[in-house]
């Protein structure tokens, strides 16, 4: 269920708390108590100017679904490792969406999850919402992320805030964009029903 998921993300940014304050001061996160956590996945689920895709890491995964005798989502939830998301929040333009990811799970990260994430909603949003245009706001101390968004993926730099710190990037879809993912409405279950 959805509160198994949010116990597990609360797990994930808040033990062991040493290894994860980079990560939250990277990503301009904090823990939440579960309640607000709960009440922030409602509004997440209602809203139409977000959206959110749970990362589950394949292999653990495959290996769960693998077993004689599954029990219920449990091998979803031990196979996550963080979320991608947008935010469809400009105004002026209404095919442009900001995007954010998180790699919380320490033993994932700099693996290639968050490149691989990001090109799924890329992908998708280009596909299924006809977006044009992306943009990402990122700590100028976040290294990880400016190589990831600038190297990996082509984004150029914007503009700066001193105030916040931060550096916004954008990326616009080029007219002959191929995407990199064939991007499926399947569900979960009709993926891994053979499995």
């Amino acid at each position: 269920n959805r509160l198994s998921f949010l116990n597990r993300y609360a797990t994930l940014l808040s033990s062991p708390l040493s290894t994860n304050i980079s990560l939250l001061l990277q990503t301009a996160s904090e823990p939440l108590p579960l309640d607000q956590e709960y009440e922030m996945q409602q509004s997440w689920r209602e809203d139409n100017d977000k959206l959110t895709f749970i990362l589950l890491q394949r292999e653990p995964l495959a290996e769960l679904i693998a077993q004689p005798e599954p029990v219920g989502r449990e091998h979803e939830i031990a196979a996550m490792i963080g979320d991608v998301n947008l935010f469809l929040n400009d105004p002026d333009d209404e095919h442009c969406g900001e995007l954010e990811v998180m790699v919380a799970e320490g033993s994932a990260r700099r693996q290639g999850f968050g490149l691989e994430a990001l090109r799924a909603m890329i992908a998708y949003c280009v596909t299924e919402l006809k977006l044009k245009r992306f943009t990402v706001k990122i700590g100028m101390k976040n290294a990880g992320s400016i190589h990831l968004f600038t190297e990996k993926l082509g984004f150029q730099e914007i503009s700066r805030s001193e105030v916040f710190e931060e550096i916004t990037y954008e990326w616009h879809v080029p007219i002959n964009y191929a995407s990199p993912i064939e991007v499926t409405t399947l569900s979960y279950q009709q993926q891994f029903s053979t499995a």
